[in-house]
């Protein structure tokens, strides 16, 4: 997300790194590209010239400190004024004790606001409460429909009525979910393409009568300075809790993010990044800002990793690793749970540093893939024991899992080869290496044929 904002402070600040000192003149320079940088990233403008004066006040006269060089220092500055910018954020809920908490989702036509509708009951669900979403879209056509089967999905009950009006079914939702044991409603209520009196009067008549324990502002973050208009009209005539931005890993530019609160006066809650249900994230500005600054989130890495790896079988592993037993079933095992915590490019993109590098690269989801095929064609005995596969088992397995058997045998060369360095790196805590040494690119499995071969010309250079 917000690769262009993110590219355009790298070449900034690459600039700026090779300054001797700070002075008046290159840091106006720097500001002027900082400037440019964030309104082509659809910030809005009023935000950036304060963010420019805030900045250039702190960083004019800073004192330089020997350990640290210029442009680290303006990057600092620059960091903790964009988190100022973004926050602060409280990402928690506000539930009634002994009551039905009522969470109202608003927000235009497209914005997302029934798939968020989901993501946010599966969130609550986590948390152990037990939530209830409620149709009261009775403006687009399916929007019913579309809640059921997120309901379905998760197996969260869905109020629906016919030939009725929203504040009426929300109302009545409310009394049922009371009767029933849900201690949380979620209105998913109408939007238009635009802001307008009908939509308005509906959801301000919804807030007088039902009167919501919190009210989310649910936007598009693609749509940028768009999306922060329309939060600065919802906000004026209906006035909302918090907002929710959808879309943000499609986001390139980040304007919205970083505009949003600045306007409105009121935080980003919570945040979409991707399709499925499960795709809700707390909003941290701290953690946004290091990664539009191109510095990686180490933080989210870590609870990501957290989430999909179990703490019992990480130790296990250890101690395979240790005993050099490690196994192609283990080596499964590590894989379906690094692919748990979502596309690689992304993972990879949270470590500092690494993002950079990874730059105009595409990382091939289908080599994962490849590699769990070929082990999941293998039997129980072949993946405990790798060295009994030869020539017809490697046959077998490559046209069981629709691959060739030079990928089969490179995939146990590799293994092999891992397994050695796993060996001769037995002093170095060894828990850091399912999410970073069993990538396909850290291993080089199949599909990174060229990377060997350069690495043979060069040997045999050498030879001559």
């Amino acid at each position: 997300m917000f690769e262009s904002i993110t590219d355009s402070f790298e070449t900034i600040f690459n600039k700026l790194s090779g300054r001797g000192r700070l002075t008046e003149q290159n840091i106006n320079d720097s500001l002027r590209e900082v400037r440019v940088a964030l309104l082509e990233a659809d910030t809005n403008y009023k935000v950036v010239k304060n963010f420019i004066q805030n900045v250039t006040e702190k960083a004019v006269g800073e004192e330089v400190l020997k350990s640290v060089k210029p442009g680290q220092q303006i990057v600092k500055i620059v960091q903790t004024e964009m988190e100022h910018l973004m926050g602060p954020v409280d990402a928690t809920i506000k539930y009634k004790d002994g009551d039905v908490t009522v969470i109202m989702l608003a927000g235009l036509q497209g914005s997302g606001k029934t798939t968020t509708a989901g993501k946010l009951a599966n969130m609550i669900l986590s948390k152990g409460k037990s939530p209830m979403l409620v149709a009261a879209d009775i403006q687009r056509p399916a929007a019913i429909e579309q809640l059921q089967v997120i309901g379905k999905q998760l197996n969260v009950p869905v109020y629906t009525e016919k030939n009725s009006n929203p504040v009426k079914i929300c109302k009545w939702a409310i009394k049922r979910a009371f009767l029933d044991n849900h201690n949380v409603v979620i209105l998913d209520t109408a939007g238009r393409l635009h802001v307008d009196e009908e939509l308005m009067l509906e959801l301000e008549q919804i807030k007088s009568k039902i009167k919501p324990t919190q009210i989310f502002f649910v936007c598009d973050s693609m749509t940028g300075q768009d999306a922060v208009n329309s939060a600065r009209e919802f906000n004026s005539q209906l006035g909302f809790d918090g907002v929710i931005l959808t879309k943000l890993d499609g986001d390139t530019r980040g304007g919205a993010a970083l505009s949003i609160k600045a306007v409105t006066g009121k935080p980003i809650k919570f945040v979409g990044v991707g399709e499925k249900l499960d795709k809700l994230e707390e909003f941290h500005p701290d953690r946004m800002a290091s990664r539009i600054l191109g510095m990686g989130d180490v933080v989210s890495l870590v609870e990501k990793a957290q989430d999909v790896i179990d703490e019992d079988e990480a130790q296990k592993l250890e101690k395979k690793i240790r005993a050099n037993t490690l196994t192609l079933e283990d080596f499964l095992s590590q894989l379906q749970q690094v692919r748990k915590m979502g596309p690689m490019k992304d993972i990879l993109g949270m470590i500092p540093g690494v993002g950079k590098k990874m730059k105009g690269m595409d990382v091939d989801e289908n080599q994962m893939r490849r590699v769990e095929a070929i082990i999941r064609s293998m039997t129980l005995e072949e993946r405990m024991n790798p060295e009994k596969i030869e020539g017809s088992r490697r046959h077998r397995i490559s046209r069981g899992s629709g691959t060739n058997s030079q990928d089969v045998s490179q995939l146990l060369k590799q293994f092999k080869q891992m397994k050695k360095m796993f060996r001769s790196l037995s002093g170095v805590d060894p828990k850091s290496f399912p999410a970073e040494a069993m990538t396909p690119e850290a291993m080089k499995l199949p599909g990174t044929g060229k990377i060997r071969s350069k690495r043979k010309k060069v040997k045999r250079k050498k030879r001559k």
